[in-house]
């Protein structure tokens, strides 16, 4: 439970049905196993007790005894796990029989939940025997044969853990979720985190893709994690077969799901992330929780180990290629067309790209060419500057000059040699001296050749700056910082080469393929220190660390908000060693991950003055730094106790 992160288990046991002494035992021992795995929350379908198909039988007063009792049995029996256990029967209540879901822990009944929507259409008669929740919570008390007694609330409540105060849940039966306004979605807002979904649905052709997209987007509406535990073997199947589908959501995404027809599991396991729901509640304001009933418990938190939850090294890229390919052309078309619409609005007659040879100016350029052909019709307005200095090589000013042509775009050489020595003679910069001056002398006259070459056709400066540069601040002040519209600036790093060589394969032009093909196998350099043997002599991943893991820093703290010792225990995940002791084989150590991560706390603070006046450019995804967008930090905020607690979940992992 360290960090929020929850083992949580759905099972479909072997049901007898109208045997709830026999459910019972089956149930108590799935319950035991899950917990021994790590399960602190243990789910199963939906009249798990007695079986969903026992008709006319839950009319009769021996089954809704018998299914009492089995409730106490397994309440007793789980009593000293270290876990909560949903577990589905018909419970009586001032005359009338109702369809719940049932919360244990700790030998406990904690809360009911009535079902709401009873379905009578199709194969479904449930109106023939449970009445529908009217939305009123009532106190209940449930007695065993043996004498036992219960007394606990039901309908809207949240149960609550004490020592893990992210961790509340609430359940809703079957069919809740297919109706238009689920009860889940008033219990979210009622403050349950992790919602149970204990259900009876039967399996048709097709329904299984819809019940996952319908679980995905419960989960990701109600900002919650979704548990979904259908029944199956043992159901009759007179007229329909229960394929015992099991799914678990986090926030709008799969985790994990199973079937007992189709894969054969009886039971699914994963770790969701109760602080993560909790840190996208905060964020969107526009969710409104309180209000419900609160039951409490209390389990004794432990680390759960991320065994079966899945932690991608580069969380702004999908993984698929057929997915990755489609977000490459979404992305593109939206760059461009944000720069179409500042270029029409601002009435500009041409677009002034810097260009380099490096992957964030090809991408700027090839915006821009897909800008003036929206704008014009025409790539002839679009004038690309190389403007070769101290550290340009050969190499990647021939890049610069072949994508240049292919592209059908102007190319103009502004060589700022002369320029930028006038400047070192003016403000007293030695011969040889190549510090901080030396570099950032060179980009602003970069900045100021592309604004005055703008000014001069009317035309508009292209930022080339990308979202990872912004995060380090890894850009010259009222240099390159600087531009009429930074289309970029919402794509991080990682992103950037797989846009570039997405455009590469899909273009259709072999020049243009050739020329970013060699731009993306070319080290990421700003090219302000002379060469090294014709060869580039500054990289930059050499300096401020690697972007592959600052871009999973970038996410992890800015979009989802995680403290130092959590972003550092998935980093550890994701780059070195699996906490299934798997070898990530990513050439990271532990060492390697504090100090590029302390790296970065220490520059994302700093260096906020570049993006408090930052230009404009189009939000991409979920992640932008914009002052005027999504990102409000003062200039001069502390990054103290961020790192403390870095360095010492650092020193914990070396222990």
């Amino acid at each position: 439970m360290k960090d929020g992160f929850i083992r949580i288990a759905a099972v479909t046991p072997a049901v007898e049905v109208a045997d709830p002494a026999k459910n019972a035992r089956e149930i108590a021992a799935w319950a035991k196993k899950a917990a021994e795995a790590g399960a602190a929350a243990v789910v199963f379908p939906e009249l798990s007790l007695c079986g969903w198909t026992a008709g006319d039988l839950l009319l009769q007063e021996k089954l809704l005894a018998s299914c009492a009792d089995a409730l106490f049995y397994v309440a007793e029996k789980t009593a000293s796990l270290n876990a909560v256990i949903a577990v589905g029967a018909p419970l009586e209540c001032e005359g009338k029989l109702y369809n719940c879901a049932f919360i244990l822990c700790g030998g406990r009944v904690l809360a009911a939940y009535p079902k709401t929507y009873i379905p009578t259409y199709g194969e479904f008669y449930e109106g023939r025997y449970f009445t529908a929740f009217d939305g009123v919570t009532r106190r209940v008390q449930l007695a065993s044969s043996s004498g036992a007694r219960a007394e606990f609330p039901m309908g809207y409540v949240v149960c609550r853990c004490k020592s893990v105060p992210q961790f509340t849940l609430a359940a809703e039966v079957c069919e809740d979720l297919w109706a238009a306004a689920p009860p889940s979605s008033a219990l979210a807002a009622g403050g349950a985190n992790v919602i149970f979904n204990l259900s009876a649905s039967d399996e048709v052709i097709g329904k299984r893709d819809y019940l996952n997209a319908l679980i995905a987007a419960q989960s990701g509406r109600a900002e919650c994690v979704y548990v979904y535990s259908g029944a199956g073997s043992g159901e009759s199947t007179t007229d329909a077969v229960f394929g015992g589908n099991k799914i678990i959501a986090e926030d709008g995404n799969i985790l994990a799901q199973g079937s007992q027809i189709f894969d054969g599991a009886d039971m699914i396991m994963t770790e969701a992330d109760v602080k993560n729901v909790a840190a996208e509640r905060r964020r969107r304001n526009t969710f409104v929780c309180g209000g419900s009933e609160s039951v409490y418990f209390d389990l004794t938190p432990v680390k759960t180990a991320l065994e079966t939850r899945r932690v991608p090294c580069m969380p702004f890229v999908p993984e698929e290629d057929a997915a990755r390919g489609d977000r490459c052309a979404q992305i593109l078309k939206v760059q461009a067309q944000g720069l179409a619409t500042r270029t029409e609005r601002a009435h500009c007659g041409s677009l002034v790209v810097g260009i380099s040879g490096g992957l964030d100016s090809a991408l700027a350029l090839i915006v821009a060419c897909m800008a003036a052909d929206k704008v014009w019709g025409s790539r002839k307005n679009v004038l690309a500057v190389t403007m070769p200095c101290f550290g340009t090589t050969r190499h990647t000013k021939n890049n610069a000059v072949k994508l240049t042509n292919a592209l059908g775009a102007a190319l103009k050489e502004v060589n700022i040699k002369k320029a930028v020595l006038a400047h070192f003679k003016d403000i007293g910069q030695k011969q040889g001296e190549y510090d901080v001056a030396f570099e950032n002398a060179q980009a602003r006259e970069r900045t100021q050749v592309l604004m005055d070459i703008a000014n001069k056709r009317g035309g508009l400066v292209v930022g080339t700056g990308d979202l990872s540069e912004l995060a380090l601040g890894w850009a010259t002040y009222n240099g390159d910082h600087m531009s009429m519209y930074g289309v970029n600036a919402g794509v991080p790093k990682t992103l950037v080469r797989h846009l570039v060589r997405y455009y590469a394969e899909s273009c259709g032009d072999r020049r243009v393929r050739e020329a970013l093909i060699s731009i993306c196998e070319t080290p990421i350099s700003p090219e302000l220190l002379p060469p090294e043997h014709g060869s580039i002599s500054q990289k930059t991943e050499d300096i401020v660390g690697p972007y592959e893991l600052h871009d999973f820093i970038l996410y992890n703290v800015v979009r989802r908000g995680y403290a130092p010792a959590k972003v550092f225990r998935l980093a550890m995940h994701a780059f070195v060693r699996g906490e299934d002791g798997t070898e990530r084989n990513k050439g990271f150590t532990a060492d390697d991950v504090f100090k590029w991560t302390d790296n970065f706390y220490r520059r994302f603070f700093a260096q906020q003055f570049k993006r408090s006046c930052m230009p404009d450019g189009p939000k991409i995804g979920s992640v932008t730094l914009s002052p005027r967008a999504d990102w409000r930090m003062p200039s001069d905020a502390s990054a103290a106790v961020w790192r403390e607690e870095l360095e010492k979940a650092y020193k914990e992992c070396k222990e």
